[in-house]
């Protein structure tokens, strides 16, 4: 057995039963992971890739038949078991890391129980034994505390957390092969560091053969010995991470490490080079190459011919030979610049936030008991409710044309501070001054007036479409609220909102779930613009979607606010998104803000010691730079802050003092152009930290 691969995936063929008879899923894919390698299965949503890993688990689709294939552990062909002997497989020798662990782990269970049950029934543990693992499990892992984790529910602990139990849960029975299906698409930059960095250990350790499947290539490039390029059920190319970083040679390959904004290479301002089109439905594949509608680079016969693996080095693409070394075109033009030089000479403030606080109670939870006078006896004893800072004291301001990136990690206040800024929560405190007025003072009938001059694009379309409404029906209602279709009939507004955003008319008819997330994505700005908005508030709109999704609809964004002068409020944790496209950026940190100023500035030293742990999280999609980068690792965030004291990062900053971070407000350090950072030391110390 030690002679076999880990897992081999040989001539796999899936389809799925739909209503006008079978359509292809996947087709005739072949691969092989070795005993402690990586392999990252790339592509975009829709290419096949959770098909592939749901078939080598044996949970595909009710309607899914594998048509054709071998799938063999150390030899062992899986479709040959019964589902009795597949069902003992499952979780012993073979295990998988979902993307959600709240949709994973029961929520009525304790963590601590499920990671036993699996070690009871695979490896016949006893009660107590079983749960004197889970333990050690989860200490494995690196969950902190873990005899009080284990006895916690999932939604008491962090999304990172909940991951890492999963990992727990999957190492249990120290399995041949681990299949990991996108687990840190959900999470924030620092969280999924953390994550690859528990992946590289375990990678080291445990010696099982990983299938990684992932759209991030720069998660691939920290973490990956292989790469195996997936598009519409077909394998374009396989090979080491150098030589597909270094040399791609399948255009479809170059065309998703184009579109990666990056750190490293930042342009601000500049249009990122996209693919055009969309991946095609599985029941409409292209007779010839598969990619050739969206191939820049497609020559004579590509539309009628299939394209097979070629050798040396496997690429399905007749024309791999004579790309070598070609780059995908940089063909879309800019939008005039730099960012900065949109601002001109710098115009008064568009929306100005004031102080804005947001306390949000904690049930059952009282604090703070005293006596006062009053009362039928002379006293009175009151009492307050104890009170998470979900933003404590945020000034910023937005001017006109200005895109502001607000980045941090999940829990810090970001959406809070956006949404108390359009005014779809109150703030217990501060003001929000829009165009000179105050939008906090104004009554409900005002405030329905203002409301089409301000808008918000949520980060999921999916939840935020109706999904019983054709799109045309959800973008006539903004047009009729708040009467913005001008002279036009309502169908033309509409048309001219789809292509707006640059969609076809036809889509008016559509249902949400008939579009792909990039395409409801560009609805959901539809219906923003519909208002025509004077300011924008951009909450994550592009963390869900695919590399090359994602820079179609950055680039839509960009092109928007250059006809239209919108100004844009982005919320991200994707610091190489906001560098790409921000004028201003604000580094927040459990609500309050740690450093402010110019894009340029914020990304070069000296800036705040929390703008530099986000920094060396990011994932550099370069193999070679990406695993000799040094990561500053952060301490588990602990629990809120209830009171003022001190600076909101010290329990976790590499940089405290001690006594002065724990209980004095750190001072704004004032640098040039507007460039503020909140710290206890000194500009020139913060500059040393960073070198």
């Amino acid at each position: 057995m030690a002679d076999h691969p880990a897992l081999a995936v040989e001539q796999l063929t899936v389809t799925y039963a739909g209503e006008g008879g079978r359509v292809l899923a996947v087709d005739d894919v072949s691969f092989a992971i070795q005993r402690g390698e990586v392999l990252g299965l790339v592509g975009e949503s829709g290419s096949g890739k959770s098909t592939v890993a749901s078939a080598i688990i044996g949970l595909l689709a009710a309607n899914a038949t594998v048509q054709s294939g071998r799938l063999l552990i150390d030899g062992q062909d899986l479709r040959a078991l019964s589902p009795e002997a597949l069902r003992r497989l499952r979780g012993d020798r073979l295990a998988m890391v979902f993307q959600d662990p709240l949709s994973s782990l029961t929520p009525s269970i304790r963590v601590g129980e499920q990671i036993a049950e699996v070690l009871r029934v695979h490896r016949g543990l006893s009660t107590a034994a079983a749960e004197r693992r889970a333990v050690d499990l989860l200490a494995s892992v690196e969950v902190p505390d873990p005899p009080l984790r284990a006895r916690a529910y999932p939604h008491q602990l962090s999304g990172g957390m909940q991951q890492r139990v999963l990992i727990a849960m999957a190492l249990a029975c120290e399995p041949d092969v681990l299949i990991m299906d996108e687990p840190t698409t959900a999470l924030d930059v620092t969280t999924e560091a953390t994550i690859l960095d528990l992946v590289a250990d375990l990678k080291r350790r445990v010696r099982a053969g990983i299938l990684y499947i992932t759209h991030d290539m720069g998660v691939v490039a920290r973490l990956c010995d292989r790469v195996a390029v997936l598009y519409a059920g077909q394998l374009l190319e396989e090979g080491s991470v150098e030589e597909i970083f270094d040399r791609p040679r399948h255009p479809y390959t170059k065309g998703m490490l184009a579109a990666i904004p990056r750190l490293d290479r930042a342009h601000p301002g500049k249009r990122l080079p996209a693919i055009p089109g969309g991946i095609p439905r599985a029941g409409d594949l292209p007779a010839g190459c598969v990619f050739g509608p969206r191939c820049p680079f497609a020559a004579g016969g590509c539309a009628e011919r299939r394209q097979p693996p070629r050798e040396p080095w496997a690429v399905r693409c007749e024309r791999a030979e004579e790309l070598t070394g070609m780059s995908w075109p940089d063909a879309v033009p800019d939008n005039g610049g730099a960012v900065t030089d949109r601002l001109g000479s710098g115009p008064a403030p568009l929306v100005r936030a004031e102080a804005l606080v947001k306390e949000f109670p904690q049930r059952g939870r009282w604090t703070d008991w005293r006596i006062d006078r009053g009362g039928p006896l002379g006293i009175r004893v009151a009492r307050t409710r104890r009170a998470v800072r979900a933003v404590d004291g945020v000034s910023l301001d937005l001017r006109p044309g200005e895109t502001l990136g607000l980045v941090g990690e999940s829990g810090c206040g970001k959406t809070t501070l956006g949404r108390m800024i359009v005014r779809l929560i109150e703030p217990t405190a501060g003001d929000v001054i829009f165009g000179g007025t105050s939008l906090i003072a104004l009554g409900r009938r005002a405030l329905r007036r203002r409301r089409r001059e301000f808008q918000i694009v949520f980060q999921n379309p999916d939840s935020s479409l109706n999904p019983r409404r054709r799109i045309g029906e959800i973008l006539a209602r903004p047009l009729i609220v708040f009467d913005r279709a001008g002279r036009k009939p309502l169908p033309a507004a509409i048309g001219a909102l789809l292509r707006m955003v640059q969609l076809p008319e036809e889509y008016a008819g559509r249902y949400p779930h008939e579009l792909s997330g990039g395409e409801k994505q560009r609805v959901a700005i539809a219906r923003a613009l519909a208002t025509q908005p004077r300011v924008v508030v951009l909450d994550e709109p592009v963390t869900a979607l695919d590399v090359s999704v994602r820079a179609s609809v950055l680039n839509l964004l960009m092109a928007l606010q250059a006809e239209r002068g919108l100004p844009y409020l982005l919320i991200a944790h994707d610091l190489a998104v906001v560098r790409q496209v921000a004028d201003t950026v604000a580094v927040m940190y459990r609500g309050r803000l740690c450093e402010v100023g110019p894009t340029d500035a914020v990304f070069v030293p000296p800036f705040h010691p929390y703008t530099r742990a986000l920094l060396s999280a990011i994932p550099i999609p370069e193999p070679a730079t990406a695993r000799h980068t040094a990561r500053i690792r952060l301490a588990e965030m602990g629990a809120a802050a209830t009171s003022g004291r001190g600076c909101s990062f010290s329990p976790r900053c590499p940089a405290r003092i001690g006594a002065l971070c724990d209980e004095v407000t750190p001072p704004q350090r004032i640098l040039d152009r507007g460039h503020t950072i909140a710290c206890h030391h000194d500009v020139v110390t913060l500059g040393g930290q960073a070198r």
